[in-house]
C-alpha cells in the first residue's frame, strides 16, 4: 500500500498533508496500525521541506490521528475507546507475527475464529 497525497495550491502544505493523512485514516484507507513513512521520506516524496512534514505529523499526534513508536516509526493510531485500541493493538501485533511465520490470511483468520469461539464457549 502506498500513500497517496496530492499537494497543490489550494493551501498550506502541511494542512493538505494533515488533512489528507486524517481523511485517510478516518475512512479506513489506511488501517489501524499502518506505517506512515518517515518525515523525510514524505518529504522527499512529496517535493517538501522536512518541516512541514514534521508540523503535520505532529498536529495529526496532537489529533490522535497518528502516533508516533520512538525509533519503530510512526503508525495510525487505533480510534475508539481503551478496550477497542488496545484489541487494535494486540490485532496489529498478531497480524504482524503471522505474516512473519509465513501463514496466508485465511488461515490467520481461521486461528482468530477458533480462539474467539474457545474464549466465548
Amino acid at each position: 500500500m502506498t500513500l497517496k497525497i496530492r499537494i497543490d495550491d489550494s493551501g498550506a502544505p502541511y494542512e493538505q498533508v494533515r488533512a489528507q493523512i486524517s481523511e485517510l485514516a478516518r475512512t479506513g484507507a489506511l488501517p489501524v496500525g499502518y506505517k506512515l513513512p518517515t518525515v523525510r521520506g514524505l518529504a522527499e516524496e512529496l517535493g517538501l521541506a522536512a518541516n512541514t512534514v514534521a508540523k503535520a505529523y505532529r498536529a495529526l499526534e496532537t489529533d490522535g490521528v497518528i502516533e508516533t513508536r520512538g525509533r519503530n516509526g510512526t503508525f495510525v493510531a487505533a480510534a475508539g475507546d481503551a478496550a477497542e485500541r488496545e484489541a487494535s493493538v494486540a490485532a496489529q501485533v498478531f497480524a504482524e507475527r503471522v505474516r512473519r511465520l509465513g501463514l496466508s490470511q485465511e488461515q490467520a483468520l481461521a486461528a482468530v475464529r477458533d480462539a474467539l469461539r474457545a474464549a466465548y464457549a
